[in-house]
């Protein structure tokens, strides 16, 4: 990445905050991922400097030194180590700007990069664990109601096959342990899927409760029956009493989405829409006059 401002990869101002960062990133990552853009060698080098920038910028102490060095980010510690043992050098960066360190600013940051390394300089840095990533992901209502599998291609070109389990929502963290940035001597970081549920035509989802409606004629509606209620399982059979009127809702309980990481599930909530007949013959017509003369005013 020498030489690239991570910023503009990003699409960001300097000053913009981790929330806008990582808001910059989900978009990038999910336009450019290369299952999107099958054989685009474009698109995935894209995708890789997408995932680099958004490493380091993400990173609080990585983008400290970023914004310090440019491009030359990573020998920070040499560059502090220098300024450290000779006060007043500095340090001339890619990009034409001047970095000038004295005594105190030197030390300081020198020793924020050393924090348990034992208090002193030169001393042996301490594993670390390599950085957590997360990755957007889009599911459909289905897809998380019964839980999938997908494969995503990594920033290195590999391919991962994930699992994805029931019951995940907008926002939910799926962990996949050691797919993460490369540590330092210790082991890899932990993968983050970050989910996000594609609206349905039928289901309206609210926390684990699904909503939906249920078109109930005219007839049943007045003297009682049964219709066809569609859930995520399929099809099943609802008692509608007499006399139901339009907008009653019917609760079934454990009928709705699973709640991620145990057994149990929401309920089903089924809003009634009563269907007014069309296309009515005399007979019926006639019918329908002699109700109203048998219940004048009463609707």
């Amino acid at each position: 990445m020498a030489g690239k401002n991570y910023y503009n990869i990003l699409g960001v101002n300097r000053s913009a905050t981790e929330r806008e960062i990582k808001q910059a990133y989900r978009k990038l990552a999910r336009q450019h991922h290369p299952d999107v853009n099958p054989g685009d060698k474009s698109a995935e080098e894209k995708f890789k400097q997408i995932n680099e920038a958004y490493e380091v910028l993400s990173d609080e102490k990585k983008r400290r030194k970023y914004d310090k060095y440019g491009d030359q980010w990573q020998h920070a510690d040499q560059f502090e180590q220098q300024a450290r043992q000779q006060p007043g050098w500095n340090f001339q960066r890619g990009g034409g700007g001047r970095v000038y360190f004295n005594e105190e600013e030197a030390g300081s940051i020198f020793d924020d990069l050393f924090r348990g390394f034992g208090g002193r300089a030169g001393g042996r840095p301490q594993p670390r664990k390599g950085r957590d990533l997360e990755f957007p992901l889009e599911v459909t209502l289905e897809e998380a109601y019964s839980g999938t599998t997908r494969t995503l291609s990594m920033a290195d070109g590999k391919r991962l096959e994930v699992k994805i389990p029931p019951g995940v929502k907008d926002g939910s963290r799926v962990r996949i342990s050691g797919k993460g940035g490369e540590g330092h001597g210790g082991v890899k970081g932990d993968l983050y899927l970050v989910t996000s549920v594609k609206p349905h035509r039928l289901f309206h989802r609210h926390g684990d409760d699904l909503h939906v409606d249920v078109s109930v004629p005219l007839v049943v509606a007045m003297l009682g029956g049964e219709v066809k209620l569609t859930t995520p399982k399929g099809k099943l059979s609802l008692k509608i009493p007499p006399e139901t009127q339009n907008g009653r809702t019917f609760r079934l309980a454990g009928q709705g989405m699973p709640h991620l990481g145990d057994s149990s599930r929401g309920d089903l909530l089924a809003l009634v829409k009563v269907v007014l007949p069309t296309k009515l013959t005399d007979e019926e017509k006639e019918l329908f006059r002699k109700l109203g003369r048998l219940r004048p005013g009463k609707g």
